[in-house]
């Protein structure tokens, strides 16, 4: 399994995934060993107007662990085959670890609307 997560500099998961610094994936093997395999600098501007889901399902990604994210990105990510689990924060392999062990679930909560292109991210925080 491939997870992709977009972060920050700090490598922590940015709270707005079309407005993060990078992606990074990850791959997980069977025996739930993770291991980082590439971070991808991000263009600027919207997740749902931006190639980047091409890009990470050309990586093999299938899941996206995500803090705050709109409908449009959602929809873009799920047409290319990538599940997306939103309401993540905090340093990104500690998130990765807490998805493969099942302590992450998808909130249930997306950015409200592009409004002249604020994002409304609300503080997600990952469901234990």
């Amino acid at each position: 399994m491939r997870i992709a997560i977009p972060i920050t500099r700090s490598n922590e998961v940015d709270d707005h995934f079309g407005h993060c610094e990078y992606y990074r994936i990850f791959d997980v093997s069977e025996n739930k060993d993770v291991k980082e395999l590439v971070t991808i600098k991000s263009e600027q501007g919207c997740g749902c107007k931006s190639n980047i889901a091409g890009v990470l399902a050309g990586n093999g990604v299938t899941i996206m662990l995500a803090g705050g994210i709109g409908g449009g990105a959602i929809n873009v990510l799920n047409y290319a085959g990538i599940e997306v689990v939103r309401g993540c924060s905090g340093n990104a392999m500690d998130v990765v670890n807490q998805y493969v062990t099942g302590s992450i679930t998808d909130s249930g909560e997306s950015c409200a609307a592009h409004d002249h292109h604020q994002h409304e991210a609300g503080g997600h925080v990952c469901n234990h």
